[in-house]
């Protein structure tokens, strides 16, 4: 399991003009992808590194800045793009897999207490978000 997560002071996914999912205060937008292999175990880590990871100002994390997170599904962080012109979406794990490891890890950042917020899974969605730093980095589990 990938993330990319992103230090911001506000972001929003919107699906057909509607806002889906947002934060107003600063927390991390997190771009999230799931490997063919990742499981349940996966989710798991990726939720504690999330929630726990001193990724905000003044070395703070989103479990002791009680920081919201926007969670959104993002299978292109497994395209492969080393051969030829076209990336390669083998390693993106199938939707129906992607969407239930997704679920999972929203659930697991909910049951640490986090906030969450979430785009809505295979829908075309747009991101809007202002980086705060910028700092992001990648996560993986």
């Amino acid at each position: 399991m990938r993330a990319v997560a992103a230090r911001v002071t506000e972001a929003s996914v919107t699906v057909d003009g509607e806002i889906v999912g947002a934060i107003d205060e600063p927390g991390l937008l997190v771009l999230l992808g799931v490997h063919t292999d990742d499981t349940e175990a996966q989710a798991e880590t990726m939720a504690r590194k999330l929630h726990e990871l001193r990724l905000l100002r003044d070395e703070q994390s989103c479990a002791t800045a009680d920081a919201p997170l926007l969670v959104v599904s993002q299978f292109t962080l497994y395209g492969d793009t080393r051969k030829g012109r076209r990336p390669s979406w083998t390693a993106a794990a199938r939707p129906e897999h992607a969407e239930r490891l997704v679920d999972a890890v929203v659930a697991r950042l909910g049951k640490r207490g986090a906030r969450v917020a979430t785009g809505r899974f295979g829908a075309a969605m747009e991101v809007h978000s202002v980086n705060d730093g910028p700092f992001t980095v990648l996560v993986e589990a």
